[in-house]
């Protein structure tokens, strides 16, 4: 566990009084959902490079509100085919797309730190925030399969609100809704740039989930982060660098 503060960097880290949390890879397993489905479209999962960097370039274009989701989607799978040389119409590709959905809403799960993570923080007295990019109906779907539907105090959800991460005003709207400021918030999610330093640059304290350790820059002095390589080592963090010092008598009881 590291971080990128400084001692010249003017927040007060006693001042921590609700955590965000992305969803997808955060708290839920998405990657291993995704790369079982896709076993399960094509007997194998060798091809799960090629599904990733189609999934980031159709993905941004949802974000980015030129794509509706249902529509990415099927064109993304179209051109997951593409890239193998197969060229198949939208009903085909809307066809294979519903076999892995299903397949993929199946595998749904939540990893295995994710539970303990949230009890130790809910007990602390912390409030909690679910802050993800996706449609709304599909991420509350999901929110319910792995029964986190009443774990948070506020959920907000950029097909609801119009906005996406990194854009500023998501965190800013999930600390409006926790009757906070945004230097009273920390946010943890799986992606530097969209949540930990998305988070930072919007006041907020990010927290960078890095489960497989991968080399980064943590950012700047102004704008700060942590990293941590697992839920379990969040309660560590929130105690000894970023929480309220009341809660340091509960180091003993990370889970």
């Amino acid at each position: 566990m590291t971080s990128a503060a400084d001692e010249s960097n003017p927040r007060n880290p006693a001042q921590i009084k609700a955590v965000c949390l992305d969803l997808d890879d955060t708290l839920l397993d998405s990657q291993s959902a995704a790369r079982s489905s896709l076993r399960e479209l094509l007997g194998t999962d060798r091809a799960w490079p090629v599904w990733e960097r189609t999934t980031d370039r159709y993905y941004a274009r949802f974000v980015n509100a030129q794509l509706p989701f249902d529509v990415m989607c099927v064109e993304r799978t179209r051109a997951f085919f593409a890239a193998f040389g197969e060229h198949i119409d939208y009903a085909e590709a809307q066809r294979r797309e519903n076999q892995r959905m299903e397949a993929m809403q199946r595998a749904w799960g939540l990893f295995d730190d994710a539970l303990d993570c949230l009890d130790w923080m809910r007990a602390s007295g912390l409030r909690l925030a679910a802050v993800t990019n996706a449609p709304s109906a599909y991420q509350r779907k999901k929110l319910a399969a792995v029964g986190l539907a009443d774990a948070f105090d506020v959920v907000v959800i950029s097909g609801e609100i119009g906005v996406a991460k990194p854009d500023p005003r998501i965190f800013h709207t999930a600390c409006e809704r926790l009757g906070l400021q945004a230097h009273e918030v920390a946010h943890v999610g799986d992606r530097l740039t969209t949540d930990a330093q998305g988070a930072a640059r919007a006041g907020l304290s990010g927290i960078w989930l890095n489960r497989d350790q991968v080399p980064a820059s943590l950012g700047s002095a102004e704008h700060p982060v942590a990293t941590i390589t697992s839920l379990r080592e969040l309660p560590e963090l929130l105690v000894t660098e970023i929480a309220a010092p009341e809660f340091a008598d509960l180091v003993g009881q990370t889970p």
